[in-house]
């Protein structure tokens, strides 16, 4: 029997409590320049393309549900292979071979839910956004660019306190130095 799941995160914009069996573990994944917090362009392209991050994303999302919004869904052009793509628009007539749609952030997490309980939210900028309030951890890539983009992952310092994994790096193939850095509320 289904019950009412509401988070206990602090919330900007009231949400509603979506209705799910047991509460999912839901993770967000991103990489940030250290300066700014932008993620990419608003033309869907990333900043950055780390070889090791981006096998490091691989392995956290494989065969979990991932949830991204149209333009991100987009600019990768395909469900990613051995997970199940949640793609959330406000357009009712988008249709993806091989996704699922989502109208909002609480369906999105619904649909992910019955699927898996643990979940991961990978963007872009305004789905960030609606997810931070039900996220459990964050896995953030730092990367020192002083790279310039126009969609910026929102703050999130203030709730994610507790870093349980911090890993210095560089990357040989483009020269950035980066840290991979996981947090908990």
């Amino acid at each position: 029997m289904a019950r009412k799941i509401s988070y206990p995160h602090s919330i900007s914009t009231p949400m509603k409590a979506t209705t799910i069996e047991k509460a999912p573990k839901i993770g967000v994944i991103v990489a940030i320049t250290k300066a700014g917090n932008a993620i990419g362009l608003k033309t869907g392209e990333l900043l950055f393309r780390i070889s090791d991050d981006l096998k490091r994303f691989k392995s956290l999302t494989l065969g979990h549900p991932i949830i991204m919004g149209r333009k991100t869904y987009e600019s990768i052009g395909r469900p990613l292979p051995g997970r199940t793509s949640i793609v959330v628009t406000r357009n009712p007539d988008f249709h993806s071979e091989g996704s699922i749609v989502a109208s909002s952030m609480e369906d999105a997490i619904q649909k992910a839910a019955e699927i898996d309980n643990e979940i991961f939210v990978i963007g872009g900028g305004e789905i960030y956004r609606q997810a931070l309030p039900y996220a459990d951890k964050l896995h953030i890539t730092i990367v020192e660019s002083n790279k310039k983009g126009d969609v910026f992952f929102p703050e999130w310092e203030k709730d994610f306190t507790k870093e349980i994994f911090r890993e210095e790096r560089f990357d040989e193939a483009s020269g950035l130095k980066y840290t991979w850095v996981d947090l908990e509320r």
